[in-house]
């Protein structure tokens, strides 16, 4: 088609960017030719005129559809280009996190440097069995492919890994050895896997440096071979190397290391063992120093030493070998630092004793001075003599690193040896498959010789992958008949002739190696000479003559001639090499055991050179093939021919090819560079794949996905009944051009470009048909919108215009009667108005007038009050005054008086003062002093008679005194009243005023009373109101409280109810893993059973010989011998041939382990229950003799013990009074709660001590009994003196002690008589049989337990009495509280006593709550231990069941006799029996089982008619009380069962039928065992009809064992069978014609979603589980079974399905949701009608539902990330992630899931713990039980029909 249609407006192209390498546009305008600009938009938003190039006029490339963006296949893109490829990988990578696409047949795989969760064991299950194109690009399909078409083509594969370094070549060769380990179904001989992964550390310390590139970098190629036998099963492996990069031991480039090996022995230099080895820093040496970057980040070589050495001795290296290793090692490196000093130019030597080299010849054990010589000498050797030369400094070096180098490949080459001795193995290899890790094309700034071989191996490589794709191109056309054209694809053949061929790059470097004058420079002008300007392929570059350019098929390298020739030659000197082979160090020689001698293919001296010395040597005889052993090959040449030889083993094998791509440099995680990625692209052929699926018809289409992917662009009349036809006359109409499509004979092939173009018109049509849905349905949907609107609008209008109406009258209405209202009530207000003021004015005139007539009579009386109060007060003030002034007057004589007297006074002392001090300062004057003293005699006579004339006077003046006195005291008097007149004026003055501020204050009081009062009664109301409130409130909070209490303990006991729930749910779970991993048990043992039975047969048939004496026994009853055997003689009979072969079996050279297992463990059992029988028979033995003599025991004996066991129960009687007694008074004492009781005096107080007391004297009367009679005892012993003692004593002593009742006591004498019986002791002494010392004994030992047990009473009672006397203080102390607290609320007021009462209500609430809190703490404490204790008796059982298992497993049954089961005897009726012969046994297992055809007897005969004659026959047995017939009869079934199920294990009706039956017979076996819990709904025939002698529980657990294998087989008959509907049916097939259509596939076709004849729908799945269901009801298997049965098969559907789901991108999309959901609705469609929805299995299916709803929903905003975290319940976050990522539109109408949003989910989900595996495990099988199901069918009534061949059986 022309570029006019698809360069139009809006299409979008691929432009060159030099950032991006490409960029994204959008046409502006359409493209016309000869338009020399394209008008562009960018993404980014800009516009852009891109230039086509005038000379070539090439259009930009197109950009493929958004559907088919992010496909699993490359070459299913439309357009296949560089860009398409390059973002193709891109988004898988970036966006939806998928690092393997396919291209065709090569598998690319992006390193995510991450670790990723899709390498697990259930993905490797899922890939398994399925077609490389089924499922989503891995590893593990193409490991898949191979493997199957190794088993299928009967030829060896190949899978060839390369890539760059770092690209994660070495971890895809990993994964698929993992893969063929997992998969061949050997897993004692997995470990070969982990052998060569084991040698991965050794490999990497030896073979991988630090480059640029990497910091791991693999410096040599591998290919190991894993060897399979015919039963395709991993043997062995075989590792080969090629082209070990030797230079690097010598030389480093900036910012390289040597291989780690070196720095890592660096790094332990300080251990001890290294010591010897005398290393130091890596530094210090030569060979490791040169890079200068010794250390790699995050690399520690000590801890990476150690896991070296650790591998070496997992692969069998011994430490002396190892050691050996490090000394070679640790010898080149000092073999590094030997320095050479220059005599002259063409001579060196090394300095004296050299510290370097003595060490290297300490290590080595070699001669010093030997090496030392030949090491600056070389030996030359003519036709007649041997020269020894000298050699010059620079040629010394040379030989010291080319020494160097030879002795690290050796030892290189000596460990790959022996790592293959690891992994060799001695079973004959049928067929292998080899993966292939070798080196991806390289280019660097300087490429040597090095980079020149790996290139020219992935020349070759890239041929053969060229050959191979063309090849297979070419296959295809041919099969579907295309006229075949010749497709250009790019040509390796004249590289590798330039490079290979005579006289091409290889043999003109070997020839230039081979002159005795050639250097690089000769041999690069031998090179342009000869290929410059005649090869295409070759250049030169122009500013270098010493290199050259080789164009190759990835890109152009020029390599740099220097070194070439050097490293072509390795030389190493001979005479150096046979130093080291005479080394004394062992390891050393071994090196060089098959080493040709390598010296230097010169024999002659270099020109114009003359030796020093010349020694003349004669030439040794017999050297024959001197000559080819001195020339030996050139690394060229070595190389050449090891690449030729893996080139023809590939040649050999089918390859299949993994591209490794490195997308960044920064090992960033999912981080994608464009740059890195297309030149790697470029280098490893993927594009060169692209460019031939390109260049003819890269897009096929079967014609029906082609018929029902365009269906939309034919018209109806073009659809005829043959679809290819059909196709043909539509693609002739839309695609003019023929040469763009072929027709196949069942696919069409398309050109590039061509899918895009019809995906285009298919787009268009389908946007036109929307469109014009679009628009009917709009139009419909508004025309529909506006007539509901228009009758909604008229009704409106009706209702409003009524209502307008009715509100308009009633709004008349109120008008007019507003209006008279209004007139009223205005004349009502005028009037009353009026009235309240008149009467008003009346008020205010009549209190105006009395007040002012009051305030008239107060001011009048007032008036005349006043007149009164003056004329009294004036008349009082007149009185007052005068009074005043006859006090001033009379106060003032007085005063006057007193001073005069007191100056007469004071006169009177100052005379006399003044005479004394005259006496004093006159002493001497005596005689003046006489006569003072005669006057003063005088005066005193004068004195005298004036005395009495004074008194006298004063007698006169007393009397005068006394009247003045008397009338002072009557005018005090008189004034004294007058100043109580005036005091009583001032008084009644103040008293006024008082009583008027009184009268003030009192109203002003009686106001503030009256208002206090007032406001006292509001607040003693509203306290009053407050307390009532409070009180409420108090009661309605006690209620609270109370009703609280209820509540919580309604919560408690509702919480432990729920608790009890959740613990039996959980035990729940418990038994049920518990359940499960006993049936993984059974499962995992009859796994191991059937492997013993093939190898037991592989060993048979390997022997092949006859033994003597063999029996062959019938094919079906060969297989399971060593299951169960039950000491019959039918089995016995049987295992005689097994029994023999055992000798020779265990010399067949097989893997016997398991058998020598089980060999030992049926010895020890067999041991074990022999011991068992033994034991229990002199059990039986000693319980028969006890009898016996206790039958001749004499009655004496009988009185002795009756008349102690009278003395226990008398005791016994004292006891239960004491308690009775103590009883009664806690009964008292609670009875009675006052103080009173409980005090000291009080009769309870007295009588509970009196009661103790008498206790007390009780148990000391019984003491001193119990004392006396063990002295009596002890008396009678004395006076006895037996001879010897007993042995046994003090055992019975504990034994005794440890009885409680007189039983127990009795029985204990029993057996002391019989115990003590066979002793030799001689009793004649006491009677005849000495049974008084017996009897002695046994009283002994009574009284002692009766004296401990009335200790033990006698401190339980003394513990009790205490109790109840701390109950008695607690009560005193309790009521004395109580007493106080009355107290204290008596002498509060009522309110507060209240408050009170309701605090301590509330006290006591709380403190009883608390109570009930710490009692259901305790409870809480006492479940959960005693829930600990359940899971450790669980665990116990649990322990105690593998056990059982373990030593009485069915297997192990019938390997051995099981020990006969002690049946107890019944007596009993019987009825219903089928009586056969003992020798008619194997003819009726035979015909019943052996020959039974399940399909006419399910459709003709009832359901369990094998069960019920099986068990009829065991009823009679059992009514015979014949147990070796019973043992004999069910061994044989169980047997028999077992080999049919062998025989026939996979048909479904067969097993479903043996399941059926031997749950039939379990069933039975439990219905008539005579067990109540068993017997509840049989009817009283049936009860009769219960086995009478034997109990035969130990034969119900094995057959419910043998029910559960049978079940698992089961289980896995219907998976096999269901499995490869499973995703054809539920996924593939499309139940919806027309939801979804196909997207274009690539060259890995998947299978196809239309039905074709021969696929599988969902009807087929639906008619398969009809079948199951129809057998198992015709087989009458118990209905809950059928519902185990089918949950398990809804489980296996709906887990296969969800997985399949999860590993395929095309499968999830919108419609296929739709379709899963159809498909699930008719899953559960048919559990309705099958009455099955209560089976569970409807929830199984639940996470595939969500998945498809989670398809389904809308995946953009927040609250859609919302509805899927909560709605997608049962799925993992890894497999929610997963659906999103894998989300693809099938319609571009559809958009993508974007990462923010993905992101948005991983953010809410991250708190969810859930398990990170992504898929579901289809293998789990659900624990099966049995429930009991009764059978309501009479035995008797049960009749034998003749077809079964029963004859020989009777009814009885």
């Amino acid at each position: 088609m022309a570029a006019s249609e698809l360069y139009t407006k809006f299409a979008r192209v691929w432009i060159p960017d030099p950032e991006e390498v490409w960029k994204s546009a959008e046409l502006l305008k359409d493209y016309k030719p000869g338009d020399k600009v394209l008008l562009l938009h960018l993404e980014e938003g800009t516009d852009l005129e891109y230039r086509l190039d005038p000379k070539t006029k090439e259009l930009p490339p197109l950009r493929n559809p958004d559907i088919l963006v992010g496909e699993n296949d490359l070459t299913a893109l439309s357009y296949l280009h560089e860009p398409a490829v390059l973002h193709n990988l891109r988004v898988r990578f970036i966006d939806s996190k998928l690092i393997y696409t396919y291209c065709g047949i090569v598998l690319v795989a992006i390193n995510p440097y991450e670790q990723l969760p899709i390498y697990g064991e259930d993905i490797i299950n899922a890939y398994s069995g399925q077609n490389m194109g089924d499922m989503d690009p891995h590893i593990f399909a193409v490991a898949e492919e191979a493997y199957k078409q190794m088993a299928r083509d009967e030829r060896n594969q190949s899978i060839i890994v390369s890539g760059e370094s770092g690209a994660g070549k070495t971890v895809s060769a990993k994964y698929a050895m993992r893969y063929f380990a997992t998969v061949s179904g050997s897993a004692s001989e997995a470990n070969v896997e982990e052998k060569v992964l084991a040698s991965n550390p050794i490999m990497e310390s030896i073979g991988n440096a630090k480059t640029t590139r990497n910091d791991n970098s693999s410096r040599f190629g591998k290919y190991i071979e894993i060897g399979f036998d015919k039963r395709y099963r991993i043997i062995g492996a075989n590792m080969r190397t090629y082209l070990l990069e030797k230079s690097r031991v010598v030389f480093q480039a900036e910012e390289e290391r040597n291989y780690h090996i070196f720095y890592q022995l660096c790094a332990s230099a300080k251990l001890p063992e290294f010591k010897m080895l005398r290393l130091g820093n890596a530094d210090s040496f030569h060979y490791t120093k040169q890079g200068g970057s010794p250390m790699i980040e995050g690399v520690d070589d000590a801890k990476e030493m150690a896991h070296t050495r650790q591998a070496c001795t997992l692969l069998g290296i011994s430490e002396s070998y190892q050691m050996g290793i490090f000394r070679i090692l640790a010898g080149i490196l000092h073999l590094g630092n030997v320095g050479f000093t220059s005599r002259d130019s063409d001579s060196c030597t090394i300095p004296p004793k050299h510290e370097p080299l003595i060490i290297f010849c300490d290590l080595m054990g070699v001669d010093y001075e030997e090496m030392c010589h030949w090491l600056c000498h070389r030996k030359l050797a003519t036709a007649t003599e041997t020269y020894i030369k000298p050699i010059s400094k620079l040629q010394a070096i040379n030989a010291r690193d080319a020494l160097a180098k030879h002795i690290y490949a050796k030892l290189f080459n000596w460990i790959v040896d022996h790592v293959n001795q690891a992994l060799h193995s001695a079973v004959k290899q049928h067929s292998f498959i080899g993966v292939l890790d070798i080196y991806g094309f390289e280019t660097f700034e300087i490429n040597s010789f090095e980079q020149f071989c790996i290139n020219y191996a992935n020349e070759k490589l890239q041929q053969q992958f060229n050959m191979h794709v063309f090849k297979l191109e070419q296959e295809e056309y041919m099969k579907e008949q295309i006229p075949w054209t010749l497709i250009d694809f790019y040509d390796n053949q004249p590289c590798i002739n330039l490079i290979e061929s005579k006289l091409g790059i290889l043999d003109l470097l070997d020839e230039e190696c081979k002159m005795p004058k050639g250097t690089d420079d000769t041999w690069a002008q031998k090179l342009y000479n000869t290929h410059l300007n005649k090869c295409a392929l070759f250049e030169k570059p122009r500013m270098s003559n010493k290199a050259f350019i080789i164009k190759h098929f990835a890109d152009k390298v020029e390599y740099q001639c220097e070194g070439f020739l050097e490293k072509n030659k390795d030389t190493v000197f001979e005479e150096q090499i046979k130093v080291l082979k005479s080394s004394k160090f062992k390891m050393l020689p071994e090196l060089f055991q098959d080493d040709e001698k390598a010296i230097s293919p010169t024999s002659a001296t270099s020109s114009g050179r003359t030796p020093l010395t010349r020694v003349p040597v004669k030439p040794t005889k017999g050297r024959p093939g001197q000559m080819t052993k001195e020339h030996k090959k050139t690394v060229g040449h070595q190389f050449r021919n090891s690449l030729h030889l893996l080139m023809e083993t590939l040649n050999a094998t089918t390859p299949h090819y993994v591209r490794c791509i490195k997308p960044n440099d920064f090992k960033f995680p999912f981080t994608f560079d464009e740059k890195r990625a297309v030149q790697q692209l470029r280098a490893c052929g993927v594009l060169e794949t692209i460019r031939i699926s390109a260049a003819g018809f890269p897009s096929r289409w079967t014609y029906q996905e082609f018929f029902s992917r365009y269906r939309v662009l034919m018209k109806q009349k073009d659809v005829l009944g043959d679809r290819k036809q059909t196709c043909k006359n539509v693609l002739e109409k839309l695609i003019l051009d023929k040469d763009k499509y072929q027709f196949g004979k069942t696919k069409i092939f398309f050109r590039a470009g061509q899918v895009a173009y019809l995906e285009k018109l298919r787009a268009d049509k389908l946007r036109a048909a929307c469109i014009r849905i679009q628009k009917t349905i709009r139009g419909w949907l508004l025309r529909k919108k506006y007539l509901c609107m228009q009758r909604a609008a008229i009704t409106v209008q009706r209702y409003v215009r009524g209502y307008q109406a009715r509100c308009y009258a009633k709004f008349l209405r109120r008008t007019k009667a507003a209006t008279t209202i209004q007139k009223y009530w205005r004349m009502y207000v005028v009037r009353r108005r009026y009235k309240i003021r008149r009467a008003a004015t009346i008020v205010v005139q009549s209190y105006l007038r009395g007040y002012l007539a009051r305030n008239r009579y107060r001011k009048i009386l007032r008036e005349h009050k006043a007149v009164i109060i003056q004329k009294r007060v004036r008349g009082w003030l007149a009185r007052t005054h005068y009074k005043r002034t006859m006090q001033a007057i009379i106060y003032l004589q007085c005063c006057f008086r007193r001073m005069m007297a007191k100056r007469e006074l004071k006169k009177l002392k100052i005379e006399a003062r003044s005479v004394e001090r005259y006496k004093k300062l006159h002493i001497g004057m005596e005689n003046k002093i006489m006569q003072l003293q005669r006057k003063v005699d005088e005066q005193n006579k004068d004195y005298k008679c004036l005395m009495e004339k004074l008194t006298n006077l004063e007698g006169v003046y007393n009397s005068e005194t006394e009247k003045l006195r008397n009338d002072v005291e009557r005018l005090q008097l008189s004034e004294e009243e007058a100043k109580v007149a005036t005091g009583r004026v001032l008084s009644l003055q103040e008293e006024i005023a008082k009583l008027r501020k009184d009268l003030e204050q009192t109203r002003s009081e009686k106001k503030s009373i009256e208002e206090r009062a007032d406001k006292y009664k509001q607040e003693t109301e509203q306290l009053v109101s407050n307390l009532k409130e409070e009180n409420t409130l108090l009661k309605q909070e006690k209620e609270t409280l109370n009703h609280l209490i209820v509540e919580q303990a309604k919560e408690m006991t509702e919480t432990m109810e729920r608790k009890l729930v959740e613990e039996t749910k959980q035990l729940e779970l418990d038994l049920n893993d518990e359940r499960l991993r006993y049936q993984n048990l059974l499962n995992e043992f009859s796994r191991l059973e059937e492997r013993y039975d093939d190898l037991k047969e592989e060993m048979t048939l390997m022997l092949n010989v006859p033994k003597p004496g063999h029996k062959r026994t019938d094919s079906t009853h060969s297989s399971n011998e060593s299951e169960y055997t039950f000491s019959s003689e039918f089995a016995e009979t049987e295992d005689i041939a097994p029994r023999t072969e055992e000798p020779s079996e265990k010399k067949v050279p097989l893997d016997m382990s398991l058998f020598l297992k089980l060999q030992k463990r049926v010895t020890e059992l067999e041991q074990e229950k022999q011991i068992m029988q033994d034991e229990l028979d002199r059990k039986e033995e000693q319980v028969l003799r006890s009898k016996a003599k206790e039958e001749e025991r004499p009655p004496i004996r009988g009185a002795e013990l009756e008349y102690e066991s009278l003395k226990r129960q008398e005791l016994e009687s004292e006891n239960k009074k004491l308690k009775n007694e103590l009883n009664e008074l806690r009964k008292a004492l609670s009875e009675k709660s006052a103080p009173e009781v409980t005090a000291p005096g009080a009769p309870a107080y007295r009588v509970l001590m009196e009661q103790l007391t008498s206790v007390s004297e009780e148990l000391d009367v019984r003491k001193e009994e119990v004392l006396i009679l063990r002295s009596q005892l002890v008396s009678q012993k004395e006076a006895i003196q037996p001879k010897n003692t007993m042995t046994d004593s003090t055992i019975l002593l504990e034994d005794v002690q440890k009885m409680k009742d007189k039983g127990e006591i009795a029985q204990a004498y029993i057996g002391l008589k019989e115990t003590n019986r066979s002793s030799t002791m001689d009793y004649q002494e006491l009677n005849e049989d000495g049974e008084l010392w017996l009897v002695y004994e046994g009283l002994k030992q009574a009284n002692r337990l009766l004296e401990s047990q009335l200790q033990s009473q006698k401190r339980s009672h003394e513990n009790e009495a205490e109790a109840l006397r701390g109950e008695i203080q607690s009560l005193k102390e309790e009521n004395n509280r109580q007493q106080q607290l009355l107290a204290q609320n008596l002498q509060l007021p009522p309110e507060a006593r209240i408050e009170a009462s309701l605090q301590h209500e509330i006290t006591r609430l709380t403190n009883e709550n608390l109570d009930l809190m710490e009692q259901l703490e305790k409870q809480d404490k006492t479940v959960r231990k005693l829930k600990k204790q359940l899971k450790v008796f669980a665990k116990k059982i649990g322990e105690l069941e593998v056990g059982q298992m373990e030593n009485i497993s069915p297997g192990q049954i019938i390997d051995e006799p099981i020990r006969p089961v002690n049946i107890p005897r019944k007596e009993k009726d019987f009825q219903g029996m089928l009586e056969y012969k003992r020798e008619d046994e194997q003819k009726l297992v035979k015909n019943l089982i052996l020959e039974l055809k399940p399909r006419g007897v399910a459709v003709n005969l009832i359901p369990g008619l094998p069960a019920y004659i099986l068990f009829m026959c065991v009823r009679h047995a059992d009514y015979l009380n014949d147990d070796q017939k019973v043992r004999s009869l069910l061994t044989s079934t169980i047997n028999s069962i077992k080999k049919v199920l062998k025989k026939r294990g996979d048909d479904f009706e067969t097993v479903s039928f043996w399941l059926s039956n031997t749950c039939r017979f379990l069933h039975c076996l439990k219905q008539y065992s005579g067990e109540e819990g068993f017997m509840k709904h049989n009817t009283s025939r049936q009860n009769e009809h219960c086995l009478t002698n034997f109990d035969l529980a130990e034969y119900r657990q094995v057959l419910s064992d043998l029910a559960i294998q049978i079940y698992q087989q089961l289980v896995r008959v219907l998976e096999n069978i269901l499995q490869p509907m499973i995703v054809s049916g539920m996924l593939e097939h499309e139940t919806i014609q027309g939801v979804s259509g196909v997207k274009p596939t690539g060259l890995r076709k998947r299978t196809s979603s239309i039905a074709d004849e021969g696929t599988y729908t969902l009807d087929s799945i639906l008619r398969q589980l009809n079948s199951f269901h129809s057998v198992m009801c015709q087989h009458g298997m118990d209905p809950e079974l059928i519902k185990q049965v089918v949950k398990q098969m809804f489980y296996i559907v709906g887990a296969i399905t969800l997985n399949n789901l999860l590993l395929r991108k095309d499968m999830c999309s919108w419609s296929k949701g739709m379709q899963i959901r159809y498909n699930v609705s008719q899953l559960e469609e048919w559990l309705r009608d099958k009455n099955l929805m209560n089976s569970g299995a409807k929830e199984t299916l639940e996470p595939l539902i969500q998945a498809a709803q989670l398809l389904q929903v809308k995946k953009k905003t927040d609250d859609d990330a919302e509805a899927i975290c909560s709605m997608c319940n049962a799925l993992t976050t890894a497999q929610i992630v997963k659906v999103l990522n894998l989300y693809t539109p099938v319609n571009e109408f559809e958009e993508r899931v974007s990462v923010s949003f993905i992101r948005t989910i991983q953010m809410r989900l991250r708190d969810r713990k859930d398990s990170p595996q992504l898929l579901m495990d289809a293998k789990h099988i659900f624990p099966v039980t049995f429930p009991f199901n009764p059978s309501s069918l009479a035995l008797e009534t049960i009749q034998i029909p003749a077809s079964l061949g029963l004859g020989f059986i009777a009814r009885v």
